[in-house]
């Protein structure tokens, strides 16, 4: 944690460090761009949370030179499959992909910050931590960030412009007075690590489709703890910490049944999930990045990638105008970025209300479609690009 004083101006400040503020953190070091790196949190994640990392972001993090260290923390992954019960109904296999990461990359999300922090350190860079962002403001010719540090002292940050990556409930973005349009599932998530013993094999991540709720069960890295599993579930309310019993009765109620025996859980949390895009993704100074800027159902894994791939376009943009291009260049950030979120929430949305249907007949005629489509090559294939967003490139 890096606890010294903050400078009284700066050419970028980023607020949030989690994914995205990191990944913007590294492309304005490797520019040589003067940036300051602010958190609220005294530390980094220390739990797992978003645990898929996808092929675009894999090469993404590639071009930092930090794709490689990240796949020997993770676990390769080739296939997404949908399953109703015992019945596999589709197959999506990743590796006919034309990348150099034809695969899901199951790591857990604490692994993924230390490793960009790591890289960041290695720039020259650090988080400045805990300060608690009170007040974002345009005007005079640059951006004033308020702010009180550990200590509950105030002070203040200058700054040609402001990213923030601080999280849905971004107070940059608020500020900002930028609109977060959209709604909030009826449902509640489960959320947990478990060590567990599961009938599908450790090379695929399974979505679960039942009328009791949506169930994504994937494997995590398993070195220290033996049969790790991510198990994520919608319950109508869920418990604030889900217990053994709780995974185990989701699992024997919509899982492929057989040999399922939940012996730990590691870790477990509840959240309730929206499906929200901000109306805009800069206001003059400011801009937004990660779930500052879009948040959407976890289906298909796709938040923590769409942020980084923010940030890897957003950073060296500033970077480009700071060192002497024309400022409406960064006009681009939006244009280019905003409707790849609107087409994820879109498509996890379209996923999650699919896979909760509950009239027999409606799940019925979706099995059917499902499994008559994905038949055919093409449509395995659009699947797969979608799911490991090689289509924003």
């Amino acid at each position: 944690m890096n606890t010294t004083p903050l400078p009284d101006t700066t050419s970028v400040a980023i607020v949030g460090a989690g994914p995205a503020g990191l990944t913007a953190a590294i492309t304005l070091a490797d520019a040589g761009v003067d940036f300051v790196l602010l958190d609220r949190l005294a530390e980094g994640a220390n739990t797992s949370r978003a645990a898929v990392v996808h092929a675009r972001t894999l090469e993404v993090l590639e071009e930092l030179g930090i794709a490689e260290e990240l796949v020997s923390k993770g676990l390769v992954v080739p296939r997404f499959t949908l399953h109703d019960g015992a019945r596999t109904l589709a197959t999506v296999r990743f590796d006919g992909l034309p990348t150099q990461f034809p695969y899901t990359l199951m790591v857990p999300q604490d692994t993924t910050e230390e490793v960009l922090l790591a890289r960041l350190r290695k720039a020259g860079g650090d988080v400045h931590r805990p300060y608690q962002v009170t007040r974002v403001v345009d005007e005079n010719g640059c951006a004033t960030i308020e702010y009180t540090d550990a200590s509950g002292a105030a002070g203040s940050l200058r700054a040609d412009y402001v990213i923030g990556a601080d999280g849905m409930h971004s107070v940059v973005r608020e500020q900002a007075g930028i609109g977060f349009t959209g709604d909030t599932y009826p449902a509640s998530f489960v959320l947990a690590d478990v060590r567990m013993t599961w009938p599908i094999p450790r090379d695929e991540v399974a979505l679960h489709l039942s009328p009791e709720g949506v169930t994504v069960v994937a494997p995590l890295p398993d070195a220290a703890e033996p049969n790790r599993y991510r198990v994520v579930a919608t319950v109508d309310e869920a418990p604030e910490h889900p217990t053994r019993d709780d995974i185990q009765a989701i699992l024997d109620t919509r899982g492929p049944g057989g040999g399922i025996e939940v012996a730990e859980v590691l870790w477990s949390s509840r959240f309730r999930v929206h499906h929200r895009v901000a109306d805009h993704y800069r206001a003059g100074r400011l801009f937004l990045a990660g779930d500052a800027a879009h948040v959407h159902s976890p289906a298909g894994g796709q938040g923590m990638n769409t942020g980084i791939q923010d940030a890897a376009t957003l950073g060296p943009l500033l970077a480009r105008v700071l060192t002497g291009e024309p400022p409406a260049l960064l006009d681009t950030y939006e244009t280019t970025r905003r409707p790849i979120a609107l087409d994820v929430v879109t498509f996890t949305d379209r996923m999650t209300r699919m896979a909760t249907l509950t009239p027999r007949p409606a799940r019925a005629l979706r099995n059917l479609a499902l499994t008559t489509a994905t038949r055919i090559p093409r449509i395995r294939t659009a699947l797969a690009y979608r799911l490991s967003e090689l289509a924003n490139r």
